[in-house]
């Protein structure tokens, strides 16, 4: 049986008790090494959720196992070490430092992690392979991440998330900002990668045609269930 990289079981999550739940789960599992979708329309919960499954949140009632390990069971410095050590976060906005280069931008997880830096095995070496595998030509691994184009920020951030092969991927609505043939490139270049490293990927858009690029998708349509 293959094992779980995540389990959710009975979640409910709101921002202040008297709050409406902005996350309210009965279950969701994640097989280790496949990719899955996760769509709904805008305030379902889709980047709260992603903030649950990295341990930067906490949930008000239930369990969120990620790789064996209860998120809740761990205090916020070793969340904060666990998140860094296991998984790889592709954010909306990509998050770049402007004034690093692609090159070091990529690097960052193996600063933070040592696990990352030892199975990234020569840090530097191997931010240039993603970031080739990824379509970012050498001649911008030196510049500055704020004279790149949308879609190469988009690689970048990418690679930084793919560096040191983390056991998961989480992306919150990278392709957001691209036209439909690019969007379909880069979640094809992307999900090589993860396969080749054996990484689980969420993958988070309200835009449904993208779901056919996925082992399996999921709503979360942001009302309670019956």
């Amino acid at each position: 049986m293959t094992p779980a990289a995540i389990r959710i079981d009975d979640l409910l999550f709101r921002w202040r008790p008297d709050a409406a739940p902005a996350v309210c789960l009965r279950g969701l599992q994640v097989d280790a090494g496949k990719s899955l979708f996760l769509h709904g329309p805008s305030g379902a919960g889709k980047s709260t959720l992603l903030n649950l499954l990295g341990g930067v949140l906490l949930p008000e009632r239930g369990r969120i196992e990620v790789l064996g390990q209860v998120l809740g069971d761990l205090s916020a410095a070793r969340r904060d070490a666990f998140r860094a050590d296991h998984l790889g976060f592709i954010f909306q906005q990509f998050n770049l430092l402007p004034w690093l280069s692609a090159l070091e931008n990529v690097l960052l997880p193996c600063r933070f992690s040592r696990r990352r830096a030892q199975r990234a095995g020569d840090p530097v070496a191997e931010a240039r392979r993603l970031l080739a595998a990824l379509d970012l030509a050498a001649s911008v691994h030196g510049a500055p991440a704020a004279e790149l184009s949308v879609g190469q920020q988009q690689r970048v951030a990418a690679a930084r998330a793919l560096i040191g092969r983390p056991e998961i991927v989480i992306a919150d609505e990278p392709t957001s900002a691209l036209d439909a043939a690019r969007q379909d490139a880069f979640i094809d270049l992307l999900l090589a990668e993860a396969k080749a490293a054996a990484s689980t990927v969420v993958f988070v858009s309200h835009d449904q045609r993208l779901a056919a690029h996925f082992d399996a998708s999921f709503a979360l349509t942001g009302e309670l269930p019956a």
